[in-house]
């Protein structure tokens, strides 16, 4: 994504001081420049082909994921926990080549699969299959110990959950509309309406949670030190490099045997502890500790919006992809978007995402909540006016309308269509 400002330097290998920590962090979190770059992440549940509510042994699994690295693809593709397969696209310079690259990718994956009779599916969370971890990994078993000491929801977020993941650069240094500060507070803001609108696993092991994201909540449930944000009311980069030093560590790596995860000891008391014996950590230490946060936007020099349920169909990702880009990269677009959600931000309080009462409200009742509702119709709406302007085609501005006449004018998002379903006695699809 855009080029880094005045990034200070640590060594790989040097022993990291506290005031070197907080200058790194500091200084990758947002790489600012013009918004430019575009990019998706795409996390995919693995079915069978024939019936879906039938579990996939590992086996078969290993055999699908044997055959990812040998497929001819520009994305980026990995095996998450749970056997999920994720496709990250590279950045790119435009809303089409972003949708065509990845459609183009999506479509050998799903051949490959489909010779195994296995498909990939759309949705926030299996509604069928309780948590199982396929990969063996001495990562994943330091994070299942790690996430275990909250509850249940980590094994779930790691094994049943999948999601649409989009990336868009930090923006301009400089105050105003396009600005990084501006573009991190409506990320925070219109990030609910986008996960209400988009919401789509309310079913988990047969039967209606409650909530329409319940991926979200289980996200949240692993609790603030792990999947929250910082306080909204502070400058960016200061709350951020707070956030993530005061964070615990999930683990320390080991090149031998099993990784050591600590209780309780936060990558501050690390860099403390370290000072004095001189085992403290390294640049390389922290750049892992940041890829174990969880908020749902993460600054990882771009911003990752992390909030959204992975969607239904081969192509329903191109809709969250496009309103996206639209709202934050047109500025037209992005001066509306953002009048339409700052009243929303009296609804946080004063507790950071996703724990406050706008993301709980927009995680159960997306939009049946009607100013979330109100929000998401203002935005769709400068959405479809701003995607021409972004050249975007045809399909995919009939998608976003679509979407919108279907979900947004009737205050409906998917969930609902899983929810009718299943008291219809339906196949969830």
């Amino acid at each position: 994504m855009s080029e880094a400002t005045g990034t200070a330097a640590a060594r790989p290998g040097e022993v990291l001081s506290e005031a070197g920590a907080e200058a790194l962090v500091h200084g990758i979190c947002f790489k600012t420049g013009p918004p430019r770059l575009l990019g998706v992440e795409l996390e995919w549940l693995v079915h069978d082909l024939e019936d879906p509510r039938t579990t996939v042994t590992a086996e078969r699994l290993e055999a699908a994921h044997a055959a990812l690295p040998g497929l001819p693809v520009r994305s980026l593709l990995t095996a998450e926990p749970g056997g999920q397969i994720e496709l990250s696209s590279r950045p790119a310079a435009s809303l089409t080549e972003c949708v065509e690259t990845m459609r183009a990718d999506l479509a050998t994956v799903r051949s490959m699969l489909a010779a195994q009779g296995l498909t990939l599916a759309g949705m926030g969370l299996d509604p069928w299959q309780a948590p199982r971890r396929f990969l063996r990994e001495p990562r994943y078993d330091a994070m299942e110990r790690s996430l275990d000491r909250a509850g249940p929801a980590g094994r779930t977020m790691m094994c049943t959950s999948a999601s649409v993941q989009v990336n868009l650069d930090a923006g301009y240094e400089e105050p105003g509309p396009l600005g990084h500060v501006r573009r991190w507070r409506m990320s925070h803001l219109l990030g609910a309406v986008l996960l209400a609108a988009f919401a789509h696993s309310p079913v988990a092991e047969r039967r209606a949670t409650g909530w329409r994201s319940t991926r979200q909540l289980r996200w949240a449930e692993i609790g603030a030190g792990r999947a929250g944000g910082p306080p909204l009311d502070a400058e960016p980069r200061a709350a951020w490099t707070r956030h993530a030093l005061d964070a615990e560590l999930m683990c320390r790596r080991r090149t031998v045997g099993p990784w050591e995860v600590p209780d309780g000891t936060t990558f501050r008391d690390w860099l403390r502890r370290g000072a004095a014996s001189g085992q403290g950590p390294r640049r390389e230490d922290l750049e892992y500790h940041l890829t174990t946060l969880f908020p749902p936007v993460r600054p990882r020099g771009f911003l990752e919006l992390r909030m959204l349920d992975a969607q239904p169909g081969d192509d329903g990702w191109i809709v969250p992809l496009a309103v996206a880009a639209a709202l934050f990269d047109d500025l037209a677009a992005t001066e509306t978007a953002f009048r339409a959600v700052k009243p929303l931000a009296e609804r946080c309080g004063p507790l950071p995402a996703p724990h406050n009462p706008l993301w709980t409200g927009a995680a159960r009742h997306a939009l049946a909540d009607p100013e979330l509702r109100e929000a998401a119709a203002v935005c769709f709406a400068a959405a479809l006016e701003a995607l021409p302007r972004l050249g975007a085609g045809a399909a995919v501005i009939d998608a976003v309308g679509e979407f919108a006449e279907r979900y947004v004018a009737r205050g409906r998002c998917p969930a609902d269509d899983l929810l009718d379903a299943l008291r219809q006695g339906k196949e969830l699809s």
